[in-house]
């Protein structure tokens, strides 16, 4: 990109609008799932490759219940900063029990940042877009579905795609 001498090009544009907290939370309350078994997360970690392979999507996947995880994908263009990113994003998960992106937009309604709020180590904690709790009904939150490799919202967008599929 050719710039004038003493200018900086501008930052490019979000490839997609981060969802309010309305809509995050109203997210996770509509994708509460009625069971979860060895067998959805297979399910829903082969739904999740199905739709990054069809977008050419650089991401690694991660599925868990409780500690034990369930499936773990990395498509080609992911590399091992991305399974650095999903344990950052899933422990914000975990701890915080909301989505990633959710704990992220709920600091910057506050006029805050996640890393001045929480003071919890930057180096194992992010609370960027991708991680989302797998919630099933009379159990609560049992385990993380965690998606790194594109744009935060993008993650978050197919993680939330994918979930949305799986429950029909």
């Amino acid at each position: 990109m050719n710039t004038p001498a003493n200018t900086t090009p501008s930052a490019p544009a979000p490839s997609a609008a981060a969802p309010t907290v309305a809509e995050l939370e109203a997210q996770e309350a509509r994708l509460t799932l009625t069971r979860f078994t060895h067998e959805t997360a297979w399910t829903l970690g082969t739904l999740l490759v199905e739709l990054a392979r069809a977008r050419n999507a650089p991401v690694a996947i991660d599925i868990r219940r409780g500690t034990q995880q369930l499936f773990h994908c990395a498509l080609p263009g992911s590399t091992a900063d991305n399974d650095a990113w999903i344990d950052r994003k899933r422990r914000v998960v975990e701890r915080y029990g909301a989505a990633s992106l959710l704990v992220g937009a709920r600091c910057r309604a506050k006029g805050t940042t996640f890393e001045e709020s929480s003071r919890l180590d930057p180096d194992r904690y992010a609370a960027h877009g991708g991680s989302f709790p797998l919630t099933v009904e009379g159990a609560g939150i049992i385990g993380t579905v965690t998606v790194s490799g594109l744009p935060q919202v993008e993650d978050h967008a197919l993680v939330v795609e994918a979930l949305e599929k799986l429950r029909g």
